[in-house]
């Protein structure tokens, strides 16, 4: 089984900063494309950002200057620093392994970890 978990949310001010981490670990070699999710109460789950294993990054226009993601293999880890954060990133974030294979692509999700901005 693979298992991703998230850490790093909290409560913060307008302004303010956050890292968040994700960890993968179970029957897994890499990484392979790692995006953040979000979603917030009564909203449609949105991307934020991804990150393939050769490191091309993509993100939703909302977080475009403010947010990047990153990767660190040896540490099946990935990062999402999120800066001068606003009231609408509050949402619950999650980490998503996609992996593809030959008939598509599997998806596994971690859990995911509270932000919350406040004004």
């Amino acid at each position: 089984q693979v298992q991703l978990v998230e850490s790093g949310g909290d409560l913060v001010q307008a302004g303010g900063s956050l890292r968040l981490s994700c960890v993968a670990s179970g029957s897994i070699f890499s990484l392979n494309v790692v995006a953040w999710y979000r979603q917030a109460p009564g909203k449609q789950r949105e991307m934020v950002a991804t990150i393939t294993t050769g490191s091309s990054t993509n993100y939703a226009d909302s977080v475009k200057g403010r947010f990047a993601i990153s990767r660190d293999n040896a540490k099946n880890t990935v990062y999402l620093q999120m800066n001068s954060l606003k009231p609408e990133d509050s949402a619950v974030y999650y980490c998503a392994l996609h992996i593809p294979y030959s008939g598509g692509i599997r998806d596994y999700w971690g859990q995911g970890t509270q932000v919350t901005v406040s004004s």
